[in-house]
C-alpha cells in the first residue's frame, strides 16, 4: 500500500491523547521520514526533530542492541527500518503504533 495514508485507529489516537502515557519516536522514523521527504515522496517539516522536542516526545537513538536484534528477527517483514522498530519495541518494552499487519508475526505490542 505505498503512498496510501490511514487514518490513526481510535486506540491509538486515545492511548496517545492520554496524558500519562509516553510517547517515544524512534530516530528509525525521523531517519525514514527524511529520506522520503528528500525523495519527494512525503510532505514533512524540515525541522522534524526540533518540532518534536518542543513536543516533548522522547527521541529513542538507535542502538549497536537494537541493530543486532533487527538482524536476527525472523524475516516475517523485510523492511529494514521496521524490522529495527520491532527490535527496538522488543528489547525496550514499548508499543508499536501501526496498521501493518505484518507486525503482528513478532512478540510485540501493538496498538491501531
Amino acid at each position: 500500500m505505498a503512498g496510501e495514508q490511514k487514518r490513526l485507529g481510535k486506540e491509538a489516537r486515545l492511548a496517545l491523547a492520554a496524558g500519562d502515557n509516553r510517547i517515544v519516536i524512534s530516530a528509525v522514523v525521523v531517519w525514514e521520514v527524511a529520506i522520503k521527504r528528500r525523495l519527494g515522496n512525503l510532505e514533512a517539516p524540515d525541522d522534524l526533530t526540533e518540532q518534536l522536542e518542543r513536543a516533548a516526545v522522547d527521541l529513542l537513538p538507535i542502538t549497536a542492541r537494537h541493530t543486532d536484534r533487527a538482524g536476527v528477527l525472523p524475516l516475517h517483514h523485510r523492511d529494514p527500518f521496521d524490522r529495527l522498530l520491532i527490535a527496538q519495541a522488543a528489547l525496550d518494552d514499548l508499543t508499536l503504533v501501526t496498521a501493518d499487519e505484518a507486525f503482528e508475526r513478532y512478540d510485540v505490542e501493538i496498538l491501531w
